[in-house]
């Protein structure tokens, strides 16, 4: 598992997941996705990489969630693949971690 940062807007950065989200993968980023979360209003995570996602990992993503909501903002994740999109809507989590498709469209949710 690969993470990698980018700044999007003033209060907003992207982060880009590479990797299986997985024991192993949430053991590397647990730590750095959860300071990224702490410092930042808004959270876009990029998805489209992750090749597979466990209930550790769906746990990291949902720890990151609840601190950015407690502060007003939001994380949003980014076109998951369908085998990872399957898996987040099937135990129910797309509330708390909701998908959009592009940049701009998580732009505009982070402005709601």
């Amino acid at each position: 598992m690969d993470m990698q940062i980018t700044s999007m807007a003033q209060d907003a950065v992207k982060v880009v997941l590479t990797g299986r989200l997985d024991s192993i993968g949430s053991a590397k980023v647990d730590l750095p996705f959860n300071a990224v979360a702490g410092a930042n209003r808004h959270v876009l995570v990029d998805m489209s990489a992750v090749t597979f996602v466990a209930s550790i990992g769906i746990r990291t993503l949902m720890l990151g969630a609840k601190t950015i909501q407690r502060r007003g903002g939001k994380l949003l994740l980014l076109n998951p693949l369908q085998e990872v999109e399957h898996v987040l809507e099937t135990i129910g989590v797309t509330d708390m971690l909701p998908i959009v498709r592009n940049e701009a469209e998580a732009m505009a949710a982070f402005c709601h």
